[in-house]
Parts: structure tokens; sequence; C-alpha cells
């Protein structure tokens, strides 16, 4: 059965005043459009890092070593599943031709809608736990079918091609609105011969929204197969999707190189969707194992590591038979 929050009304409070305080200064300092250096978008990486790692510190002493565990393995989680969100981030900026300045405010864009979605889908997670411990095999199913798509996806090489023409969204939003041709800074509609029309920048915001809706699906179950705290569930959510803006400039040379990345997503999200599965035949029949969270913990840092590690083997291979 779902575990009592550790949260109480004054720690929602505060916890969702410093997101948006943060999310605030994001947008202003995505007001004026500029390129992002690397030292500065290093800076931020670290400080997104750290301000995780000192929350789930607090959790730790405040709350006990359960709640801390299941957040650090919830954070970790969802941290792998925001760089392949970022993945696909990447290539729609890419697709729609973003400029570069524009990238950043594209990201925030993505950033907000995916913590408006997962806001929706954890409230809705919380929902179906209340309801009884059937949820969990729901959840599980989930996690196992998606698992299936991405590793079959992976190993036939990934389908990395984006043509925004084909694009469902772009369509219907041509067919509702004019678009003009050029990017207008970050503006998502101008007026053009006396009518509002679209920027190239709303069509791919748009985008960005639609890919939102695709991963809340499946990173909202996966952070459930660890912990049913709801506050713990969103607070893993708003810390790994926090960072993703300064992250993106960073990895942007490094994410096309982590060709095994949806393998190791693969293996994670069958074995929690697996932990899931288990959970509630545990609670059906006793003598069924529950795996703990500690466990779920190294299998999934294991898992990174050796995609990571492979993908590097990969790499360095491919490089010596290029070589004349």
């Amino acid at each position: 059965m779902p575990t009592e929050s550790i949260a109480s009304p004054q720690l929602w409070a505060v916890t969702i005043a410093v997101l948006l305080g943060l999310l605030a200064l994001d947008f202003v300092m995505t007001r004026r459009p500029h390129d992002v250096p690397m030292r500065e978008a290093v800076a931020w990486t670290v400080f997104y890092l750290a301000l995780p790692a000192a929350f789930g510190v607090y959790v730790w002493l405040a709350h006990g070593g359960r709640p801390g565990v299941e957040y650090f393995t919830g954070y970790v989680v969802e941290k792998s599943l925001s760089v392949d969100n970022l993945f696909v981030f990447m290539l729609l900026i890419s697709a729609f031709a973003v400029p570069s300045k524009l990238v950043q405010r594209v990201l925030l864009y993505g950033i907000v809608g995916a913590l408006m979605l997962r806001g929706v889908f954890i409230a809705a997670g919380a929902a179906l736990l209340s309801a009884g411990t059937w949820a969990f095999l729901v959840f599980g199913a989930v996690l196992i079918v998606t698992a299936g798509k991405v590793l079959r996806d992976a190993l036939r090489g990934g389908e990395h091609e984006v043509n925004p023409g084909d694009m469902r969204v772009t369509r219907l939003l041509r067919r509702v609105m004019p678009v003009t041709d050029a990017y207008d800074g970050t503006r998502l509609t101008v007026r053009r011969a006396g009518r509002r029309a679209l920027t190239p920048m709303a069509l791919v915001v748009a985008a960005v929204f639609l890919t939102d809706v695709v991963f809340a699906v499946d990173s909202v179950p996966a952070v459930y197969g660890v912990t049913s705290d709801p506050y713990l569930v969103f607070a893993t959510n708003a810390f790994a999707l926090l960072g993703l803006r300064a992250l993106y400039f960073v990895l942007r040379n490094a994410l096309s190189k982590l060709r095994h990345l949806n393998h190791g997503l693969a293996v994670i999200l069958a074995f929690i969707g697996g932990k899931l599965v288990l959970h509630w035949a545990h609670t059906v029949w006793s003598w069924v194992p529950d795996i703990p969270t500690p466990l779920s913990l190294v299998v999934i840092i294991l898992t990174l590591g050796v995609v990571t590690a492979t993908s590097l083997v990969a790499n360095r291979r491919e490089a010596a038979a290029a070589r004349p």
C-alpha cells in the first residue's frame, strides 16, 4: 500500500515557491537571446546537480534513510530518462532549424511544459494508488511495454530523422493559423497584413510539448516504482528537469555518442516494471519477493555505467576502423 507522504503543506508550498522562483530566473536569463558559452552552461549544470544533492541530504537527515534512498534512486531514474528527453529536444531543434540564440528559450518552454504535465500525471498516479494496489500492476505493465518499444527501436538503430512537415501537430497548426517563414526573436505570434500569424517558434514549442506528453507517460510510473510518496515523485521530476537547459549545452556534442543509452533505458524501465508487478503480487501473496529500493539503485547505476562504457568502446572501434 502507498506509504505516508513526508511532506507537510508548508513543505509543498516552499518547494513550489522555490521551483517557480527558479523558473522565473530562467525566463529572465533567456529574455535576451544569446549563445550560451560552455563556462556558463557548466556553472549552471553544477548548480542544478548540487541543489538536488543537497535536498536529498535534507530528506535523509530530516525524514530518515528510507525516504532518502527512495529520493536518490528516483532522481537517478528521472535524470537518466530526462537525458533521453533532451536528445529528442535536440532532434527537434535541429529539424526546425532553431537559431542558436533561441535554443535556450525553446528548452525552457519544453521544461515548463514537462513540469506541468508531470504534475497532472503525478496527481493521477496518486489517485490510482489510493484506489488499490492493482495500480502497481497497471504501472508495471505500462513500463514493460514501453521498455519493449524502446529496445526494439534501439536494436533497429533508432529512427532519428524528424521532418517537421510530417508532424501532425505542425499540420494542424498550419490549418488553424498562417505561419511565417522566419523566426522573430522569442515571439510565438506576430501580426502580418492585419492578421495574427504563428512563427516557427510556436511550431517547435508545440512539437516539444507533444514529446513531453510521451515522456510523462513513461517517467511518472517509473518513479512510482521507486516510491509511492507523491511529494518525492514530484521533487525528483522537478529537480531532474530543472537543469536540462544548461545540461543541453554541456552535452549537445556528447548526446549522439551515447549510442547505447536507449538499450540501458529499456533495461531500467523493464526492471522497474518487473519490480512494480512483483510488489503488487507481494501484496496479494506474501511469499512473492519484494525488490528493495537500495537494490534498485544499484541495478540502475550499474546499467547506466555499463551502457556508457559500451558506448565509448563502440565509438573508439568505429573511429579506429575509419582511419586509413
